[in-house]
Order: structure tokens, then C-alpha cells, then sequence
């Protein structure tokens, strides 16, 4: 089974610095471009597919700013062999489908919690926190002692006046069943489908009930991208452009 982190929302807060943004976000426009940095290609053939969350209008799905690139870094303890080259692989997928542009900041320390900042400064900078990757055991996560074998969302803001937007998320893996997985060159395609599937959650896709989709919410023998899915991947690569974030 496969599961998926409920989003978080954050608005502009009750306090402001000097330049009128809130306290708990970074200065504005760290990265943007003055265009999007890729495109996706078009979208062949039907399929399902849902977002995670809406516009306010309720017609255009939250989605990153495909402006400016997004970080992600790897907390490497407990990864298995292999583990760094499938989730490289996975993000350049994901890049190719919607035109967002990921950029490896390297390992990191930081620890995995539930109610993970989105701006830390004092670990990152003034710039939104990277997206995390961790590898976690069931100790840590009592949810991957079930058949739960992958965890991910994203943090999205609302500026005033402007859309919703992501700028940070986490992803989950769990670090017992993926060791078995690449293991096992049988098994290394349905890996690769599961973070697959958990890079479609942090993007913004939700489950579908549909299971020729990658993103049915078991796995399948769905070894990659269905047309459903990136039918949906393509509209999430071309959200808005936010410089007051």
C-alpha cells in the first residue's frame, strides 16, 4: 500500500517584518526567473487524475513555482544500497513529465517530524527549507509496520492577493522494504514505481481510483507514468510564477 501526507497549509500569519511579509517566511523572489525554467511535454491519451489541492477558485490546482527550482535534500540514514541513484532517477523523471526543475542540495541531519517547518533558517538560509527525503524505519515511523511503504506532501502558502503555492515537502520512504526491494532485481521496478508514485503526492497529485494509474493508492505492476497521470503531472508543471514568495 501506498500512502500520502495530508498537505500543509500555511497563511501569511498575524506578524509582519519591516517589508510587510510575514516573520515565518523567507524574502521574497530567492531563485526567480523571469520565466518558467521548462515545460512539459504534451499530455497523450486519457485518464484519471486529482489533485491534492485547489485554488481557491476551485478551478486550477496548487502547484510549485515553476520559476525558480526546487531543493531537496537526503537525510542518508538507514538508505539501503542504491538508494541515492533511485531517488535522483525519480526526481529526473518527475522534471521530464512536468518541467519543474530539482536541484540535490546533498545530504542533511535534520531530523523528520510532523510538523516540519517550512523556512529554517537557521539550518537553510533565507530561502524556503528543501524538500526531505529520509529513509525511516518502523520505529520512527510506526505507519511503515503496516504495508504502508511511502509517505509525501508539501507545504503550500497564500500570499495576499496571490495564488497558493507550494514551496517546501517531505518525503518518506521506508528504509526495511526498500533494502528487501533493491535487493532483489525483481524488485527494483516496483521501487522505482513507489517513489514514483510518493514524487506525484509531493507535486500535488492525489489518488485515483483508477489502477492502470501510477497513482492508485496499492501498488500495481504500473511500472511508471500512466496518461492519467501525466495528464495531470502537465497542468501541475505550469502553475503560476509567485515573486511575492
Amino acid at each position: 500500500m501506498l500512502a500520502a501526507v495530508v498537505v500543509d497549509p500555511r497563511g501569511v500569519g498575524s506578524s509582519v517584518a519591516a517589508d510587510g511579509r510575514p516573520i515565518n517566511w523567507p524574502t521574497p523572489g530567492f531563485e526567480m526567473a523571469d520565466a518558467p525554467l521548462g515545460t512539459p511535454p504534451p499530455a497523450a491519451g486519457d485518464g484519471s487524475y486529482v489533485f491534492v489541492a485547489q485554488q481557491q477558485d476551485g478551478d486550477r490546482p496548487v502547484a510549485y513555482d515553476p520559476c525558480r527550482p526546487i531543493h531537496y535534500v537526503i537525510r542518508p540514514d538507514n538508505a539501503p544500497p542504491g538508494a541515492d541513484s533511485l531517488v535522483h532517477e525519480a526526481f529526473a523523471r518527475v522534471s521530464t513529465v512536468t518541467g519543474l526543475q530539482f536541484t540535490y542540495d546533498g545530504a542533511t541531519d535534520e531530523g523528520d517530524t510532523d510538523d516540519r517547518e517550512p523556512f529554517q533558517p537557521d539550518r537553510y538560509g533565507d530561502r524556503w527549507a528543501p524538500v526531505l527525503v529520509s529513509w525511516q524505519t518502523e520505529i520512527e515511523n510506526p505507519e511503515f509496520a503496516t504495508d504502508v511503504a511511502g509517505m509525501a506532501g508539501s507545504t503550500y502558502v497564500e500570499p495576499t492577493g496571490g495564488p497558493r503555492v507550494f514551496v517546501s515537502g517531505m518525503m518518506a520512504l521506508d528504509a526495511t522494504a526498500f533494502a528487501l526491494m533493491l535487493a532483489d532485481p525483481a524488485g527494483i521496478a516496483s521501487a522505482r514505481a513507489i517513489v514514483l508514485h510518493e514524487l506525484g503526492h509531493l507535486v500535488g497529485l492525489a489518488h485515483v481510483p483508477d489502477q492502470s494509474q501510477i497513482m492508485y493508492r496499492e501498488s500495481t505492476a504500473v511500472a511508471d507514468f500512466a496518461p492519467g497521470d501525466l495528464s495531470g503531472l502537465a497542468q501541475l508543471g505550469q502553475g503560476d510564477c509567485v515573486p511575492g514568495v
